[in-house]
């Protein structure tokens, strides 16, 4: 396996999910809800959100889904509500989350550049979200790519966007592993002819993402040991 490419995942692979996103989904449902339980228990219950713990379900479709999926979800649960209003304060909301880094991430990515690796973000975030979290936290300009759902590619687990990237790259699809932390991103790797790779960052198990994966890591720092570096 020759592998000079990686395409990394955001949301649970670069960024621990509940660390990042479960304060964010709280304050996303108390927005909506308005000071109404019933309200906020009705759009927890559709992003499945336990709002008694403050987390989210592992089943719940927020954690992979687009934007646009989630805001469709929560105009479902309040009547007469515009959805490109939920959907556009969706993605300013998230572009101002709470970030944990899965590790550290300025030296691992500068670790695998000096190793010559070829790096891209595709997630399922929209691209303004995706470059005001990379920004924010300094590694924007050590990937080569960053596409979102709303790059013009579709979104995962679609192989197109993941296609899109290995192109831009010079890159055949089996010289670019795909990493995620959902089977959404392992899914959209195999169908794309690319190796893949697990991390257990996000909400999924081992044993939900095994399937789908070459191998299953703790995070991404584990990466560079598993290539032989």
């Amino acid at each position: 396996m020759q592998i000079k490419g990686l395409l990394f995942d955001k949301d649970g692979t670069l960024f621990d999910f509940s660390k990042t996103w479960n304060v964010w989904c709280a304050g996303v449902i108390a927005h909506f809800a308005e000071g109404d339980a019933a309200r906020a228990a009705a759009i927890a219950a559709a992003i499945e959100f336990d709002l008694d713990n403050q987390v989210f379900l592992s089943t719940s479709p927020a954690i992979a889904g687009t934007n646009r999926e989630i805001a469709e979800l929560i105009a479902a649960e309040l009547p007469g509500s515009d959805v490109d209003y939920i959907d556009q304060f969706i993605a300013r909301a998230a572009a101002t989350a709470p970030l944990a880094e899965a590790v550290d991430l300025a030296p691992f990515l500068e670790g695998l550049r000096a190793l010559g690796f070829k790096l891209g973000v595709m997630t399922n975030d929209t691209k303004m979200g995706a470059t005001a979290h990379l920004t924010h936290t300094g590694v924007y300009d050590h990937f080569d790519l960053v596409l979102g759902a709303d790059s013009g590619f579709g979104a995962k687990p679609d192989p197109s966007p993941l296609l899109a990237f290995a192109n831009h790259v010079g890159l055949t699809p089996d010289q670019v592993a795909m990493v995620g932390d959902s089977t959404h991103d392992l899914r959209a790797g195999r169908a794309a002819g690319m190796p893949t790779i697990g991390v257990l960052t996000g909400m999924a198990p081992a044993a939900e993402l095994a399937p789908f994966a070459d191998v299953v890591l703790a995070d991404i720092g584990h990466i560079p040991g598993w290539l032989g570096h």
